[in-house]
């Protein structure tokens, strides 16, 4: 039996108090009182596994096109998303992958080498927010000069998200758009001059037959820069943390190292870097029981389908031979994300390059690691003693 729409009634608080500072265990009771919850801040609310594979798996009932704003192709549906989609992945193919290997290693051994020998690191500015920013314009073929205002960007795009202050973030949009217009401006004035690299590349591309607009470059780069910087940074945190809060992992790592790339998954999967997405209705549908009409706004709670008991069992128990298919780290459908490669190759290597250098990394008596706070996951600080 379905249960009739009613927003006049809020099943739950998304900015409690009680939710903000622990999301994790607020979801998981959710996930059993309540999988599918209204509320005026993010509408519909899916909480469970299967709800949010079903509406990844079903563009045509649930649309992408959610924001304001272009966003080439995180927010498009086909046949405008096919275009764009094929156009981006071979960015991400093996052999671009293999050609970015060596850099990448090497920026993920240099961040490390600035550890102490034996001390405090606050692993997300030190660690996580460094190495983001560091790999993130090698990667794009940006210059070293943009680390500092990338940060300082960053930590005000953050605060005025945590503030929901609309002006500032529109603002702080215009003020990135800015960064890659200049960026693109340079490389035309060099011509043939330009350097060979990914944002020159992107420069040169068609759809339908024409070269991409400036807005539609704008776009691409700016959801690769500013979702890979705050991703990534939340997820070394993440796995900075599990790791000295389980030193028996942590030493099984350092020895059976071919593990490693399914323990960051699964950690990842336990702790959610990045915890919603959302979709739009496109006619009336049904979901868990209730009755959603057609051109409501759904959230999608990763941090949560990727703990549902259903799937996982206990999901706090880190397992290294589970299904990769369940986990929707990366999402699922025609909007997974095409960065995957990316993403898992960045990490494998800074991973590798840290426990490689230390013996120790463990938390702190007195300063615990400090949740972040919806829409951001995983953590704000993590205080670590390292030696190495």
């Amino acid at each position: 039996m379905t249960e009739p729409i009613d927003t006049a009634h809020q099943d739950w608080d998304p900015r409690a108090g009680h939710v903000l500072n622990d999301q994790i265990t607020a979801y998981d009771e959710m996930r059993s009182r309540c999988p599918v919850a209204y509320s005026e801040y993010l509408q519909w609310s899916l909480f469970r596994h299967e709800d949010v594979l079903r509406v990844l798996k079903d563009h045509e009932t649930f649309s992408s096109v959610a924001s304001r704003h272009l966003s080439v192709p995180n927010a498009m549906d086909p046949p405008e998303h096919t275009k764009f989609r094929r156009i981006i992945e071979p960015y991400f193919a093996p052999a671009p992958m293999a050609d970015f290997a060596p850099r990448c290693r090497a920026i993920a051994a240099d961040v490390v080498d600035r550890l102490p020998a034996a001390g405090e690191v606050e692993a997300m500015a030190e660690m996580g927010q460094n190495f983001a920013l560091e790999i993130q314009c090698a990667f794009m073929g940006w210059p070293a000069s943009l680390h500092e205002p990338l940060r300082a960007w960053v930590l005000r795009q953050q605060a005025a998200t945590l503030a929901g202050d609309r002006e500032a973030l529109g603002q702080l949009a215009l003020e990135f758009d800015g960064v890659i217009r200049e960026l693109l401006t340079s490389r035309r004035k060099a011509g043939a001059a330009a350097p060979d690299d990914v944002t020159t590349r992107i420069m040169n591309e068609t759809v339908d037959g024409r070269l991409l607009t400036d807005e539609e470059i704008v776009s691409i780069l700016r959801n690769w820069t500013v979702g890979e910087l705050g991703t990534i940074a939340a997820c070394i945190g993440i796995l900075m943390r599990y790791l000295a809060a389980n030193p028996e992992l942590q030493d099984r790592l350092r020895i059976e190292r071919h593990l490693l790339p399914a323990a960051i998954d699964e950690i990842l999967r336990i702790d959610a870097p990045l915890m919603s997405n959302r979709r739009v209705t496109t006619c009336p549908v049904e979901i868990g029981g209730r009755q959603i009409p057609a051109g409501e706004r759904l959230t999608l709670l990763w941090g949560s389908a990727n703990r549902d008991e259903v799937v996982f069992g206990n999901p706090d128990e880190l397992r290294l031979d589970r299904d990769p298919k369940d986990n929707l780290l990366y999402g699922a459908g025609i909007h997974v994300c095409p960065g995957a490669p990316l993403a898992r190759m960045e990490l494998e290597d800074f991973m590798t390059a840290l426990l490689d250098a230390t013996q120790e990394i463990r938390l702190l008596d007195d300063r615990p690691p400090v949740r972040a706070r919806f829409p951001a996951g995983g953590y704000s600080e993590v205080p670590l003693f390292i030696r190495r």
